[in-house]
């Protein structure tokens, strides 16, 4: 056979296997990912739901907008289905509130302000950061409003104060109106110090849920879909979630009790106290030291309250007043001054909105009485040592009494203030005698019988 015509009857071999094989493996592909798409949503559709929750029981001020915040930070860095802000306060600042606000219009985390456990209220500030959440709810048992501005310790003229209740209310609209609740009914919190309980609040339209406690709100609010500030849709999914709490940190716990205006003032005083002290016995440092700590802790905690620079004025002019009087005593005139400018000083010196963030009375008239007796005591304690003798040297044994320790006739020893001295004396006096020294001469005493009064026989 020709090799040409074998080569021409054999059929040439086909190519279509390989484009069937590929063809195979893509299908097969995907295949895998419709199966892994399928199986990550499914996955994710039946995650266990989780919600960061903050507790914020406590006054308004900045250490309570650090915690607001780090809740949502982690809130938003954990990917959480909603931040649940269990709020319980009597109000506070008007600029944190302010920035409290903003940061809960602005959270890429829906959020549930929840005024909780029952007994618990949302006054003042509070109600503005409850009307300013996604989801505003009570416990039964709760109220929230009375949140009239406030500005302490000065008379604001008509015009002052109606610009004021503009500012606020106009603050207040700016979100209510987006978050369609109830304008009037916020406004009346405002403008006539309103306070509604949570049935009112629920009826009147401030709130969107009453619950009893925290599981029953989130399994309530569980597929419910709000509106977010920006204009977005959510859809909330809540039941059995993962609670997660925020503790406050050790830093934020030791800030927050020192924003108590009444221990800032304590700490502020006690320091100026031992400082005080120091200053009348220079060179004990300790005092001194921690004295000097205790006023910087004290004025790092005032200043981030609000306060009056002429009260500020009467504190130091009552500490030099009262430095003065152990200096130059006045008979008291100097120290009186000092403690009525320090009571007057720490009663005025923070200019707080609520009763909460301002001087007890009780707490200022302790402080000034309290470092008014410490001066009195120094002042007294100075005063009877520029009175008394010198005692220093033989000089001061001069009318001193001791005992014979051997007869004296006339020369012997005797012991007085606890030492031994040659004595000499004019009449012969037996050992153990009681004798006085009547006057000094070298390193001789010249001494006296004392006479012993002896007890009647009748």
């Amino acid at each position: 056979m020709n090799p040409s015509e074998s080569n021409q009857s054999d059929p040439p071999p086909s190519r279509s296997g390989v484009p069937r094989a590929i063809t195979r493996a893509a299908l097969l592909l995907s295949a895998l990912c419709l199966l892994l798409f399928a199986s990550l949503s499914f996955a994710q559709s039946t995650a266990t739901p989780n919600v960061v929750v903050l507790h914020l029981d406590d006054t308004i001020q900045p250490i309570s907008e650090d915690y607001l915040d780090r809740g949502l930070a982690e809130a938003a860095r954990d990917h959480a289905d909603a931040l649940l802000v269990d709020l319980n306060t009597p109000g506070g600042l008007l600029d944190t509130t302010r920035s409290m606000v903003s940061k809960i219009l602005t959270s890429p985390v829906p959020v549930i302000v929840f005024v909780a456990p029952s007994g618990s209220r949302a006054g003042s500030a509070g109600f503005f950061l409850l009307e300013a959440a996604d989801v505003a709810a009570m416990a039964p048992g709760t109220n929230a409003g009375a949140s009239h501005p406030v500005i302490e310790g000065a008379t604001l003229g008509p015009i002052m104060k109606q610009k004021l209740e503009n500012d606020t209310t106009a603050f207040l609209r700016s979100y209510v109106i987006r978050r369609k609740r109830n304008v009037d009914a916020a406004q009346q919190a405002v403008l006539n110090s309103k306070s509604y309980t949570d049935e009112e609040a629920l009826n009147l339209h401030l709130i969107d849920i009453i619950a009893p406690n925290n599981r029953a709100l989130l399994d309530s609010l569980d597929g419910r879909t709000i509106t977010r500030f920006n204009g977005s849709t959510v859809t909330l999914h809540t039941h059995g979630a993962v609670i997660t709490t925020v503790e406050p940190t050790l830093r934020e716990s030791i800030l927050d009790r020192l924003m108590d205006p009444d221990l800032a003032v304590l700490i502020l005083v006690l320091g100026g106290l031992l400082i005080y002290l120091e200053f009348n016995s220079p060179g004990t440092i300790i005092p001194g030291a921690l004295g000097t700590l205790l006023v910087l802790t004290a004025l790092f905690a005032l200043n981030m309250l609000p306060i009056r620079y002429t009260a500020v004025m009467l504190i130091i002019g009552a500490f030099v007043l009262l430095m003065l009087e152990v200096k130059f005593p006045s008979h008291g005139i100097l120290a009186s001054a000092g403690i009525i400018a320090l009571i007057f000083g720490t009663l005025t010196l923070v200019n707080g909105p609520i009763p909460q963030m301002r001087v007890h009375p009780a707490t200022a008239i302790a402080c000034g009485l309290g470092f008014g007796l410490v001066t009195a005591f120094l002042v007294r304690l100075a005063w009877r040592a520029r009175r008394n003798k010198a005692m220093l040297g033989p000089q001061a044994l001069i009318g001193a009494t001791g005992i014979a320790q051997q007869p004296i006739a006339p020369h012997g020893q005797i012991l007085v203030h606890g030492e031994l001295w040659q004595a000499e004396s004019s009449v012969p006096i037996d050992s153990g005698e009681p004798v006085r020294v009547r006057e000094v001469r070298g390193l001789t005493l010249l001494v006296e019988r004392v006479p012993v009064v002896r007890a009647s026989s009748d």
